[in-house]
């Protein structure tokens, strides 16, 4: 058994209250409740509020600049550069507030191929929060767990607060990577998609090092044995449309590529819940249960029945369970190399065509891109859609340069010929506010006709701004919807909408300097 107080003593965690280590998730429920961290809901999910913070903080996210670091990291406005001064400074104080303080500690890993795993440990103030890093990383068996020695540990204590004046932070909220040190520490907010993310940022900057792609997508199996990748920001449906009962779930949002094929980093699925229905998505809605980490979703304080609709505490309401409450999840969380590979996308100004077949180089232009819009709660400050650009589909979680991740893109596509599609998830008619939300029924069946091969024998039409290849029919989908522009009742606002998103993409992509002219000529015409 490991002696988990010798390896804290050996990270500087000393004189500190109980440690409850690697509890069960029935263990560290009780524990949770009998602390009053949360309630127990109807389906039996531990409920819990997060306070101030109800989504990522990336203002509050550094990455320490040392010789590991300094000629390697992206740096700039979203990877942060912290001295190792301050952060010998802000974790010494760290240490002296858990003293004397119970602990929860969670010895698991980053990855499910054994090939490229990374033997992590997280280590929590909260019991609620070992939960959800009990149900989100990969889970040990026994015989693992005896021998588990971390590579990198995570240190979650939203109580402590940072002093922005004496630690260099942007405010008391902090999430810090030290890669010389392997250690994540997290503090001042309890939203616990920090945890997952800070862990996924690690293995981006680990997994190429070992030829592994390392992706912000969820993945899943066909009935004819084919994976399926879904890319996109948080909120344009990588959950729900990989939740898809006829196909075997890979994982929701993490995933390396290897030349072995997928894997998923990690153990479980945090799904958005706002406006959840058992109608449009029954595979979550049953996976709600005893062992879920519900974040800020409003319950009925008699009954404890959830209202996913209401939105009073945040639009970013979280479900955080295990991958093995998905009746379809595939054991291990493994697949082939993918055939069939979508971008997600939410346009808020309703000009982009609902699906587009994209070649190499139009693969290649709109994966640096990343184009989407950051939809209400997922960050804190953003209350309605706005556009964005993120490289990768993932730039707060890249510590590389775009070009690092999108050339082994390039490669794996070249080298198992696998189609891409673009899908729009977001407005058509009109922009946002004036528009509607394209139904989840039409996205469902545009992208189970790529994945089908069904659009390979369709007539298709070229958009004379964005340059998007897009079918005249799909099946399920009315042909009239197909073409963005028919939908607005003003056509010359159309095209100045979609030429000013256009303008919008050819200034984004101007910072990349080092790419083909095959791949800036890709994109749309200003």
């Amino acid at each position: 058994m490991t002696d988990i107080i010798s390896e804290l003593r050996s990270i500087g965690l000393v004189n500190t209250g109980l440690v409850h280590h690697n509890l069960s998730a029935p263990q560290l429920a009780e524990e949770a409740l009998a602390r009053g961290e949360g309630i127990l809901t109807s389906t039996g999910a531990l409920r819990v509020v997060t306070g101030k913070y109800t989504g990522r903080s990336p203002d509050d996210k550094f990455i320490v600049d040392d010789t590991e670091t300094h000629s390697t990291v992206d740096w700039g406005p979203i990877n942060k550069p912290m001295s190792e001064e301050n952060f010998i400074r802000l974790y010494a104080r760290l240490a002296a507030y858990l003293q004397g303080r119970d602990l929860f500690t969670f010895d698991g890993y980053a990855g499910t191929d054994p090939l490229y795993e990374l033997p992590i440990r997280v280590i929590n103030e909260f019991a609620w929060q070992n939960l959800f890093a009990h149900q989100l990383f990969v889970r040990p068996t026994d015989d693992q767990l005896k021998s588990h020695k971390p590579e990198f540990t995570v240190i979650a204590a939203p109580g402590f607060k940072a002093d922005p004046e004496m630690d260099g932070t942007n405010s008391e909220a902090f999430v810090i990577i030290n890669f010389s040190k392997r250690i994540v520490i997290i503090g001042g907010t309890s939203y616990a998609g920090e945890m997952k993310k800070s862990v996924f940022s690690v293995m981006n900057y680990v997994m190429p090092k070992a030829d592994v792609l390392p992706m912000h997508c969820s993945a899943n199996i066909g009935p004819d044995g084919r994976s399926a990748l879904f890319f996109g920001l948080s909120g344009t449906g990588k959950t729900t449309l990989s939740a898809d009962p006829d196909r075997q779930l890979i994982g929701d949002d993490e995933h390396g590529w290897s030349k072995h094929g997928v894997f998923n980093i990690e153990g479980g699925c945090y799904a958005k819940c706002i406006n959840l229905s058992r109608e449009h998505e029954p595979q979550i809605w049953d996976a709600i249960r005893f062992g879920t980490v519900l974040e800020n979703v409003v319950v009925d304080p008699k009954t404890r029945i959830p209202d996913y609709d209401d939105d009073t505490i945040t639009e970013n309401t979280r479900a955080a369970y295990p991958i093995y409450h998905m009746p379809s999840a595939a054991e291990p969380s493994m697949g082939d190399h993918p055939s069939t590979i979508i971008f997600l996308t939410a346009d808020a100004f309703g000009v982009m065509p609902l699906i587009s077949k994209l070649d190499a180089n139009q693969a290649m232009y709109y994966f640096l891109s990343g184009y989407t819009s950051k939809l209400a709660g997922t960050e804190r400050g953003i209350v309605e859609p706005e556009a964005t650009f993120s490289s990768c589909f993932g730039a707060p979680f890249m510590p590389l340069p775009p070009m690092v991740y999108a050339a082994m893109l390039g490669d794996k596509l070249t080298q198992n010929n696998s189609s891409v599609y673009m899908v729009n998830t977001g407005w058509i008619g009109g922009q946002y506010g004036v528009g509607r939300r394209v139904s989840l029924k039409h996205t469902r069946a545009m992208v189970s006709a790529a994945l089908s091969g069904a659009l390979d024998h369709v007539s298709y039409r070229a958009h004379p701004i964005f340059k998007l290849m897009t079918p005249k029919e799909c099946p399920g989908v009315p042909s009239d919807i197909l073409d963005p522009k028919s939908l607005w009742q003003d056509a010359e606002a159309y095209d100045r909408a979609a030429l000013g998103l256009a303008a919008r993409f050819n200034k984004n992509f101007g910072k990349f300097h080092d790419v083909s002219p095959e791949i800036a000529s890709a994109g749309p015409k200003a």
